[in-house]
């Protein structure tokens, strides 16, 4: 039997960012996973603040070269590739000069106007990347609030593509707050394949896109949800709880969080 893919999407890993609950679990969950057997990709954005010669990036040309159309703009797609040597795993980052060479990563308490854009770049530019590998994942498991369109995408967008029309997506909950709501064009911008009028409906009549209703969002088209912070806002707690979706808590011992995850994947994929 093969080993069970595992792809990671996350809007931060350590080192290349600072330790945070969202860098650290995304550092050392992959490879732990990856340890167990399983194949891995993960993945993260390029933000400008990452010193691409001290970490050793590079492009991936063969990757790069494609356009990615949002509201009717188009914008180039870059990918490079690092590696944590000590892990044996390597990391593919989504560059684009407008969205993140020239801005550092949100974390550090700067939010931007396009936040939005930023994140639908990102989780295209990853889909797109992965088609292009040809490397087809059964679970795909989402860490942070630019991750959080990803089980939208992959349940409407990209939902008969050969790649991800079996694929699950599990979403990991954190106190990773967005303060700043995305703009309110955001739901027009969604609009891909089959992301119709009638999606983009159904997304704005969700009202104001603030942390609680994107997390929401993330929720619905979710297969299964982590609890990755030991509190998390009571609004989104009893969400999930009302929703019956399968959900596995918060651990704070990370190697029992590892195992309970592991099988978790194996609860989800069957």
């Amino acid at each position: 039997m093969a080993p069970k893919r595992i792809l990671y999407i996350t809007q931060e890993i350590f080192p290349y960012l600072p330790e945070t609950p969202v860098s650290y679990t995304s550092r050392y969950l992959p490879q732990a996973i990856q340890e167990k057997g399983r194949e891995i990709r993960t993945f993260m954005p390029k933000y400008g603040n990452i010193n691409e010669r001290r970490n050793q990036l590079h492009e991936v040309i063969r990757l790069s070269g494609m356009n990615l159309i949002i509201d009717d703009t188009d914008h180039s797609l870059i990918i490079k590739v690092a590696s944590l040597q000590p892990a044996r795993m390597q990391v593919y980052f989504i560059d684009n000069e407008d969205f993140f060479e020239n801005r550092v990563n949100d974390a550090t308490g700067i939010e931007y106007e396009d936040s939005d854009e930023r994140s639908i770049f990102f989780i295209r530019g990853v889909m797109e990347t992965i088609k292009k590998l040809r490397w087809i994942p059964d679970i795909v498991h989402c860490h942070g609030w630019m991750t959080a369109l990803v089980p939208f995408y992959l349940k409407k967008g990209y939902i008969d593509d050969p790649c991800f029309k079996n694929t699950k997506v599990i979403y990991s909950v954190y106190n990773d707050m967005l303060e700043t709501p995305f703009r309110e064009s955001f739901a027009d911008k969604l609009r891909f394949d089959a992301i119709g009028s009638k999606e983009i409906e159904d997304v704005k009549g969700r009202g104001a896109m603030d942390f609680e209703n994107l997390t929401k969002l993330a929720i619905d088209f979710s297969d299964g949800i982590v609890q990755a912070s030991e509190t998390i806002s009571p609004e989104i707690a009893k969400y999930i709880e009302e929703k019956g979706i399968e959900r596995l808590p918060y651990y704070p011992d990370f190697d029992e969080m590892v195992e309970k995850t592991s099988d978790f994947y194996d609860k989800i994929d069957v």
